[in-house]
């Protein structure tokens, strides 16, 4: 089973929109445990960003009622690769987790070095939408050339 954790600032776009957009690339597949957090305690039992729901309803991927949660010191045990979507989330995440190999920023997967907007300053939920999309799909690539 390949373990993944999605993280952003407040897990009510970014990481929790990449957690439903993976679910459904991978057909919900049992090979796979696809969770989300955030790095802040700002958001903590929010549910989805209404305009992220938005954007994912708008590209039928259906997700459920959400939660948002804090990472937790057990997270790097339980999962295999933790993904930031920003450089601020990276350095939150290497400071929590004491720079471990399985920290990664999505769209390292892709070739590309830049952050996933955040779409909850920028508006551009679409752009951001996109980048998931490219992002999980490159992540799908290298676990299958690696697990």
């Amino acid at each position: 089973m390949k373990r993944i954790l999605f993280v952003c600032h407040g897990n009510i776009c970014r990481s929790v929109m990449a957690e439903y957009i993976m679910k459904y690339l991978t057909n919900n597949s049992s090979d796979y445990l696809i969770d989300s957090a955030a790095t802040s305690y700002e958001e903590i039992g929010n549910d989805i960003y209404y305009e992220a729901k938005n954007t994912l309803n708008k590209h039928s991927i259906p997700f459920t009622r959400h939660n948002a949660r804090h990472i937790k010191k057990e997270d790097i045990e339980n999962f295999d690769l933790i993904i930031g979507m920003d450089e601020e989330n990276i350095i939150d995440l290497n400071h929590y987790f004491h720079n471990s190999e399985k920290i990664h920023k999505l769209l390292e997967f892709a070739g590309i070095y830049r952050d996933v907007i955040d779409p909850w300053y920028s508006r551009r939920f679409e752009e951001c939408f996109n980048d998931l999309v490219l992002g999980c799909k490159a992540l799908i690539e290298y676990i299958n050339s690696k697990f």
